[in-house]
């Protein structure tokens, strides 16, 4: 950081650690513990959208990483999705897939383009959960879309996952930044 930054008040970027995302297997047995919410097996990672050759390639390259089983879908609003899935006991060969991808994406260039990885979660009324981590802020967060349509969120689940889990993850103090999902995939 210069001197000029420093008077402007402009800080740092936190530095992404993609090996928070081990952390999301134990946090899985805390709120199937804590709350009854199992893992779905489901989990994505999102990048703003690559043209090209160069998305070919990565679509390529995260299939042979993955054997295969991964689906590419692009949302309303440009961002690409990548959606690999587990046997829902298999959070951790889940998470393992996940930080492969983050990391291969890192390395030839496309960090700046990741944005976020999560892992899906339902409870016994099959409410759904996803634990989303945002790369630019190496943070957590829960989301919780309300049952029956429309964009609104269950909040106070969402706090009380926060809670919970408080211990297992580094959770996103800045509850602006807990930015809705909708639609994504693995939710």
């Amino acid at each position: 950081m210069g001197f000029l930054d420093v008077i402007l008040g402009r800080s740092k970027p936190v530095s992404p650690d993609l090996d928070r995302l081990f952390a999301l297997p134990s946090a899985a047995v805390t709120l199937q513990a804590a709350a009854g919410f199992e893992p779905t097996g489901l989990g994505s990672v999102c990048f703003a959208s690559v043209e090209g050759g160069t998305f070919s390639r990565i679509q390529e390259e995260a299939r042979s990483l993955l054997d295969g089983s991964v689906e590419f879908t692009q949302d309303a609003y440009g961002y690409t999705w990548l959606l690999a899935q587990h046997p829902p006991e298999d959070v951790a060969g889940l998470v393992n897939d996940l930080h492969a991808v983050n990391t291969s994406l890192e390395e030839a260039g496309f960090g700046p383009q990741l944005l976020c990885s999560l892992v899906g979660f339902r409870d016994e009324r099959q409410r759904p959960l996803a634990l989303v981590y945002l790369y630019k802020r190496g943070t957590f967060y829960p989301f919780s879309p309300k049952e029956g349509g429309g964009e609104k969120r269950d909040n106070p689940l969402e706090l009380e996952v926060r809670a919970m889990l408080g211990d297992d993850l580094t959770i996103e103090q800045d509850l602006a930044r807990w930015f809705p999902v909708w639609g994504a995939p693995g939710l």
